[in-house]
C-alpha cells in the first residue's frame, strides 16, 4: 500500500486504471440516444444491423441484430505481434490459424520490411464500438472466470437501443471488475488462466492479459468519445465531459 491508502501493487494499479477509464466512459456516454448511437458518419461504416440487412460477410449475433465483421486479415498494427509469435517458435501454419488467414498472408506479413502499410479499417459506429466491447468483456469473462465452454459469438444479443446497450455495459464492467478484484498474485502470474479462443491470451500470464484488456476498453471508449464530439458538433450542442478529472 502507498501513501493515504493508494495501492501500488500490480492488481491495484490495473484496477485503478480500469476504474478511472470506466468513470470517464460513464460521463462521456451520458445522454446517448438511439439516433446518435446508430449514426453512420461516412458511407461504408460497420454497425449493428438486422440480420437480413447485414452487409459484411461474417456479421454475427444470436438474435435479430448482428454486428458487422469483414473478411479476416492481419492489420498493420498487428505485424509486430505476428513477428513476435514467429520469434517465440509458433509455426506459420499455427499463426495462420490464430488469425484465420492463409499461410501466404502470414508469410507476406513476416517478409514485410519498412514502415507498416497503411490500414484500411472501416469507420465504425458507436453501436459497433459498444457491441465490440460487450463481446470482448462477455467472452473474456466466460473463458477466464466462467465455464469456458460457451461460444463467444453467442454471448451477446446486440441491440439497436442505446439505453439497453449502456445498461449492459454497466452490468458487464461490474461483473468483470468484481471478478478481477478477487484475483491472487499467483493467478496474475498464471499462464493460461484465460482460455479466450479469439486471442492468444492463453500464452501469457494473466497480468499481461489484464493490461491488454484495459487498453482495449480505453481505446474503444476514446473512439466513442470522438464520435460523440463529431455528432454534437454537427447536430447539436457540444457534449459535456471532463478532461483530466476537471469539469
Amino acid at each position: 500500500m502507498g501513501a493515504e491508502g493508494v495501492r501500488t501493487d500490480r492488481l491495484g494499479l490495473l484496477l485503478e486504471q480500469f476504474d478511472q477509464a470506466r468513470e470517464m466512459a460513464r460521463v462521456r456516454l451520458a445522454g446517448l440516444g438511439d439516433e446518435e448511437y446508430l449514426w453512420e458518419p461516412v458511407p461504408g461504416c460497420w454497425s449493428i444491423r438486422r440480420r437480413d440487412e447485414a452487409v459484411t460477410p461474417r456479421a454475427f449475433g444470436p438474435g435479430e441484430w448482428v454486428i458487422d465483421l469483414g473478411a479476416p486479415d492481419i492489420p498493420a498494427s498487428e505485424y509486430a505481434e505476428v513477428a513476435r509469435q514467429a520469434a517465440d517458435g509458433m509455426s506459420v501454419t499455427r499463426i495462420a490459424e490464430d488469425w484465420s488467414v492463409s499461410v501466404e498472408r502470414v508469410e507476406q506479413v513476416l517478409a514485410h520490411t519498412g514502415p507498416p502499410e497503411p490500414g484500411d479499417a472501416p469507420v465504425t459506429t458507436i453501436a459497433w464500438r459498444l457491441g465490440h466491447v460487450h463481446f470482448h468483456l462477455a467472452g473474456a469473462w466466460e473463458w477466464t472466470f466462467g465455464e469456458q465452454r460457451r461460444e463467444p459469438k453467442e454471448l451477446v444479443d446486440f441491440t439497436p437501443s442505446a439505453a439497453l446497450a449502456l445498461d449492459r455495459l454497466r452490468e458487464l464492467t461490474d461483473r468483470w471488475r468484481d471478478s478481477v478484484a478477487a484475483l491472487t498474485d499467483e493467478q496474475l502470474d498464471t499462464v493460461g488462466l484465460s482460455q479466450y479462443p479469439y486471442s492468444n491470451d492463453s500464452a501469457y500470464p494473466f497480468a499481461n492479459v489484464l493490461a491488454a484488456s484495459n487498453l482495449e476498453f480505453i481505446h474503444h471508449m476514446s473512439e466513442i468519445a470522438l464520435l460523440r464530439d463529431l455528432w454534437h458538433n454537427r447536430f447539436g450542442a457540444p457534449a459535456r465531459h471532463t478532461r483530466g478529472g476537471q469539469p
